[in-house]
């Protein structure tokens, strides 16, 4: 039986970082935990909650093949304001929240910073650290298996193939430098009765190398005939 591990616990201290940066006394680490983990949960439902007032689109063909093209102007929008990851730094007074996001339209407003840092100083459990956001734009976005795990969960919820969802994800990444890319969907594609897992490769994926830099991401998408299964896996480099 093959032994499955996480692709990004795999490799760190050697290609991949930690996304957190702080000492803590062992009496005191869970609570450091719960607040980093309180710190992002924040954030990501700040940017959810504020996406859904901003978006007013209706997409008025139901065709699959139209929904397709017409994200084509679409593609910065359907994975708009994705979090690839949240780095959080701690000092003895000051508390740096570093947001690597595709694209940064929501967060540039007027205000926004301000607003997320009320939101954030609330789960903060030290009332004298203060907080520091910064944003910081991802350079490729389709380099990132969060941003394309959204792209296909926009497509999927727009009623479109999962082949060509899939396939259209793949498409995007040739404008990266990458060395390889799977694609893998699970759940009841297509409304069938019985689940089942699709897969698509394209390219190198050295799992077991552990000086390959991989990038990793699993993302669920609730349709209306349940739930689904997204996995990603980029190939990036090679130290």
């Amino acid at each position: 039986m093959g032994q499955k591990i996480n692709p990004l616990g795999f490799r760190l201290g050697t290609t991949q970082n930690h996304h957190s940066f702080w000492f803590a006394q062992p009496k005191n680490y869970s609570e450091g935990l719960q607040e980093d983990k309180k710190i992002r949960n924040c954030i990501k439902n700040y940017i959810q909650k504020n996406r859904k007032k901003g978006s007013n689109r209706k997409i008025e063909s139901d065709s699959s093949f139209e929904v397709i093209t017409h994200n084509k102007k679409m593609d910065s929008g359907s994975s708009s304001e994705v979090i690839t990851h949240i780095e959080i730094q701690k000092e003895i007074d000051t508390i740096h929240v570093i947001i690597h996001i595709g694209f940064p339209n929501l967060l540039k407003k007027k205000g926004a910073i301000e607003e997320l840092e009320k939101d954030l100083q609330k789960e903060v459990n030290s009332v004298n650290q203060r907080l520091n956001i910064g944003i910081e734009k991802v350079k490729e976005p389709y380099r990132q298996p969060n941003i394309l795990a959204e792209y296909i969960a926009f497509q999927l919820k727009n009623r479109v193939s999962f082949r060509k969802a899939m396939k259209k994800a793949i498409e995007l990444t040739k404008k990266t430098d990458i060395k390889g890319v799977k694609v893998k969907i699970a759940g009841r594609l297509a409304g069938k009765e019985i689940a089942r897992a699709e897969c698509i490769k394209k390219g190198r994926l050295p799992l077991q190398t552990i000086r390959a830099k991989i990038d990793y991401c699993c993302y669920p998408i609730r349709t209306i005939y349940g739930v689904l299964g997204v996995k990603i896996w980029i190939f990036v480099d090679e130290e």
